[in-house]
């Protein structure tokens, strides 16, 4: 099962700048994007579908924000749209699909970036979203948690971690998340197979020469519950894919 996780940042602006042509050269079983910004039927998806994949998509309920899909040529036993929580389900941050054994939870996480409200309410979200994989994860203990998380989790994470203390997406009491994430049964994947600096999924548009610096941010995810640790295949990061100001993160599982 190779999985990847890519916020594509508007999917019909990716599909402009090639993304079909990506999804030809068949890069994993299961797609989980974020930030679609659309509903399926605003999208030509059938384009998608032709090369094999079954479409999911959530949606928020604002038109041109947020959303979540997953693409997969793996037939899903269950999908489950949401995660039951009023604001996050209308934001379209969160989509399940079941598939034997392994959960697939695609999640796009709050951004603060915008104002003290939203970063109050990135706090709500993280709590919430915890509660709701704790609990998840006692029916369905092998669970991959995909999604840009909106946080980079520790220094070798962030480009710049001193001038960024202060950053919504680099504060102690979201750090402090992830610490509780993977110290409570949850694995980052990029990190059981390299341990090297300078890994980014995340360049800020406001400064095109960043990327070309590779000045970002490891703010995309694939984390796994520690059941599946040992299925783990391989895991990459693909900062040469350019749809978006993310690139695509990669996960392979026995």
């Amino acid at each position: 099962m190779r999985i990847i996780s890519y916020n594509v940042n508007g999917i019909r602006s990716a599909i402009t700048k090639g993304f079909i042509d990506w999804l030809k050269t068949d890069p994993a079983d299961i797609i989980c994007v974020q930030e679609t910004k659309a509903h399926k039927e605003n999208v030509n998806y059938a384009a998608i579908e032709e090369l094999g994949y079954s479409t999911y998509w959530f949606s928020a309920d604002k038109k041109g924000y947020s959303g979540v899909a997953i693409f997969t040529r793996i037939h899903p036993d269950e999908v489950f749209f949401g995660n039951g929580i009023m604001q996050s389900d209308a934001e379209g941050r969160v989509i399940r699909l079941d598939f034997g054994d392994i959960t697939v939870v695609n999640a796009y996480f709050p951004s603060g970036t915008s104002g003290d409200l939203r970063q109050t309410y990135k706090y709500q979200w993280l709590d919430e979203f915890y509660e709701y994989l704790d609990v998840l994860k006692r029916t369905r203990p092998n669970l991959v948690v995909v999604g840009d998380y909106n946080i980079a989790h520790k220094d070798i994470d962030i480009h710049d971690p001193k001038g960024n203390k202060k950053s919504s997406g680099f504060l102690p009491e979201e750090k402090a998340w992830m610490d509780k994430l993977y110290s409570n049964g949850f694995v980052d994947t990029l990190r059981e197979f390299h341990t090297e600096p300078h890994l980014y999924s995340w360049w800020s548009q406001r400064f095109p020469s960043v990327r070309l610096q590779n000045k970002g941010w490891r703010i995309d995810y694939i984390s796994v519950t520690t059941p599946l640790q040992s299925r783990l295949k391989g895991a990459e990061i693909y900062p040469d894919v350019k749809h978006s100001d993310h690139c695509p993160v990669f996960v392979e599982l026995n």
